[in-house]
Formats: C-alpha cells, structure tokens, sequence
C-alpha cells in the first residue's frame, strides 16, 4: 500500500505537495470501510483518495509525478545511454526553480517492508538518490547517493555496492533500476511495486483496452467482468471476442468485443442481439468495459490504481459504486487503493469520503499549484457534517476557478470567511522524526548501519 508521495519542483508544482493516505485522528467516519489497519507498523491507511481543482490547478499534473516517478525508475537504466535527457520537466515560471532539479519521493509497503526511496534529477543527471528500508521497527539506510558519490550498506546492498565499486551506474542512470537487473532483493521489491501500480488516464481508456480483452478470452477473467457488467445494469448479459480481418486490418487484425443483449417478443425473451461494443455502445460502456480490467486487476492483487479524469463519460452513480468497491471491506479484502481526480462534485454529499479522502489543488498568481487535504482545515471551521460539495463550489475551500470574466463574484461568495488549514500530520516511521522528515539530514534520523 502507498502511504505517502511528494514531489517538488516538477511542472506546475514548484514548491513540494505531498499526498499523504495515512488516516487522520480526527475522523472515525466510515472506519471499518475506508481504512486498513497495518498492525506491523501500527498505521492506518486509507483505501481511496480524490483530488478536485479548477482547470490547469495541477490535478493532472500531480498524477504526471507519480507516473514520472514510476516510469524512470523501471526503465532509466535500460532505455538510455550515457548523455540521453532525462525527460524530466521542473517549474518554469521562476528564474530559480527552472533551473534546478525535481525531487520525488514516495512510501510504501510491499511484501511487509516499508520502503522509503526517492531521487532528484535535472535533464542531464541524476543529482541525489535515496532508499530506505523498514522491516520491523527500525528503519535502514541501504544507500544514500550524492552525484557520483555513493554511501552504500555493505551488508544489505551488497550487490549495489559491487556495481558501484565497479562503476557501472551512470550518471543519468538510478543506482535502484542498475541493481534490479542484477537481482538485487530490495530493488526487485520497489520495481515490482512501480510495476504493480497501474497509472492511466481516463480520457484515453483505448490505451487500456487490451486489459479488459484480454480477460474476456479466459473464462474466469471473463466471468468477473461480466459480473460487473450485470451489476452496472447496462442490459449486457454476455460478450464474445471476434477476430478483425480484411481491408484496412489485413495485415494487422485486431480483437473486436461484442455485446450481447436479451432480444424481446412484447414481455418474454425471443432471442439475443448481438452488438459491436466500438460501433453500437456508447462512450460511457466502452469506458467502463475498458477501465474494468485494470480495475479487476488492483483488486486482485491489493495494488494500487491512479486514474487522471475517472468521471470522464461515466455517470455519477457509476463512479460512486467503483470507489465504494475499493473502500469495501468484503469486496476489497487485499486493500487495493484507488486515487483519482474528479469534477464530479456530487461524490462530496454522497457520505463516501471522509474528510481526510478529499484533496485540492490550487494556482497561486504566480503560477505555482499546491495540493491540500480538506483534513487539513481546522476541526472548527469545517465540520464533519457540513454541506461539502455546496462548500466547494462556493469557494470556501478553494481549488475552484475565479470566473470574474463572465459575472461579477457573488457576494455570498465574497463574504465567505477564509477558513485557516493546518499541515497535515506526520506518522513516524523511524523512532524520532516524521514522514516528512528531511531525507538529506541523515543526522536527524537513526538510521542501522
């Protein structure tokens, strides 16, 4: 489970915006549901997140980290050679951060250790690289890296300190990704975790589509599809892979899904139709019927799935019932997690989220986004019991545009009290400091050696 990421200077977030999913103390709404007890480390997660913002507030773009994060740190030392770009994007509306490098980092369980790994890197470098480990109580640097400069656990990273004894990591290279191509445990572990956290884009569920296919050719895979399918309630009762061939596609024939419906004669069943999913159905069926298999795939594997624009073509009760999946004790015993972001405002008033489940970007006039959590408002200014989605798009939380342009502000909105936010809370992962501790410091930790 991802417990923690932050990113810092990458696009339009200049200064570091952190997505923490541990739960916060203050709400016990919906405990048994939303949140996993990690009893190891003595933390309790949330099951799903969601992200809301105006247009260009940074949404997509917090999404676009993680996903960069994932991406370099699977193939940086496999699809480049030495003096390639890291195609690494910083913030560009200052003459400071422009210039220097993009940090990540992120937390996570995986296997029943707790990982803390991160790196910055400009287009031409790698300039810093971390990883930390935490299989019981203490958490273990394996390696700290400064440049060309490596600090390396002879005992624990054994094979990566050969590699870097022997000079075989670049400098546009991740020591992790080098290690893992010689087998080395722990970085197996983080790159198995990257794989297993599936990133896609709901405005191009075409890109995902071979998912869903490809279950549907295997009868358990298709059995569990087809499930959710029925209870969607989009009449669809069965479905059938065809093979595409001739014309155009001669020479590269392509899978076609076809849906079948009950035909009828008045009130009773005369016979089945059969329908082209691409030609008959409509976008919102194709989409789901897409977005399913990577669905069934988190939930099967408790992994994590992060949809950019999950509302988009899908009705709002639809989206509802796919987050409830995911927050659902007997339907998600693997406690997979779901992140998203959304303008469908209408989840805020379903009694789905909890206060801390819920995020915010937002532009400064410099052109700088942050993300923050509604748990982070004090306890008095927004109550557990109010009105949310009425509040948002009132502006009373932020992360809404200011449409001055086309009407004059109204004045309830004008009027409405700027309500102060506090920093979210750290969750101590080594004995002294909190997740958010400097990673640089190694003084201000105890780190085993």
């Amino acid at each position: 489970m991802i417990i923690q990421f932050s990113v810092r200077n990458f696009r339009t977030f200049k200064e570091k915006a952190t997505l923490s999913l541990v739960a916060s103390n203050y709400d016990k709404e919906r405990e048994a549901e939303n949140i996993s007890v990690d009893n190891r480390f003595n933390l309790r997660l949330l099951k799903s997140a969601v992200a809301y913002g105006a247009n260009a507030s940074g949404k997509s773009k917090f999404i676009d980290a993680l996903a960069f994060m994932r991406n370099f740190t699977i193939s940086s030392s496999r699809e480049s050679q030495q003096g390639d770009k890291i195609p690494v994007e910083p913030f560009k509306l200052n003459t400071e951060s422009e210039n220097a490098p993009s940090e990540f980092e992120v937390i996570f369980i995986h296997k029943d250790i707790m990982y803390r790994y991160g790196f910055e890197v400009d287009t031409e470098k790698v300039v810093s690289e971390w990883l930390y480990t935490k299989p019981k109580t203490k958490e273990v640097e394996l390696y700290y890296r400064d440049f060309q400069q490596f600090d390396v656990h002879e005992r624990s990273f054994s094979k990566g300190n050969v590699l870097v004894k022997e000079k075989l990591v670049r400098n546009n290279a991740l020591l992790l990704s080098v290690a893992a191509q010689f087998n080395e445990e722990n970085s197996l572990n983080v790159i198995e975790w990257f794989r297993n956290t599936e990133i896609i884009s709901g405005l191009k569920e075409t890109e995902f589509r071979n998912n869903s296919i490809s279950k549907v050719k295997m009868s358990a895979g298709k059995s569990e599809l087809l499930d959710y399918l029925k209870k969607a309630d989009l009449g669809i009762v069965d479905l059938e892979i065809t093979e595409v061939k001739g014309g155009q596609f001669e020479n590269n024939p392509f899978d076609s899904v076809l849906t079948i419906r009950d035909k009828f004669n008045d009130t009773s069943k005369s016979g089945k139709m059969y329908m082209s999913l691409a030609q008959d159905e409509s976008e919102g069926t194709r989409k789901y019927f897409y977005l399913l298999g990577p669905i069934i795939d988190a939930l099967n594997k408790g992994s994590v799935l992060v949809v950019d624009e999950l509302d988009s073509k899908l009705h709002a009760n639809l989206v509802e019932k796919i987050v409830l999946l995911f927050n659902s004790k007997s339907l998600n015993p693997l406690n997979a997690q779901l992140l998203f972001n959304t303008h469908d405002t209408n989840l805020l008033n379903t009694g789905t989220f909890r206060r801390d489940q819920i995020w915010f970007t937002e532009k400064d006039r410099y052109g700088e986004a942050r993300l923050f959590s509604l748990a982070d408002f004090k306890t008095d200014s927004v109550r557990k019991t109010e009105a949310f989605e009425d509040n948002y798009v009132r502006g009373k939380y932020g992360g809404v545009p200011y449409l001055d342009l086309f009407e004059n502000a109204p004045s309830y909105a004008m009027n409405e009290p700027t309500v102060e936010y506090e920093p979210p809370l750290k969750v101590p992962v080594d004995g002294t400091d909190g997740l958010t501790n400097n990673v640089l410091n190694k003084s201000a930790g105890e780190y085993e050696k």
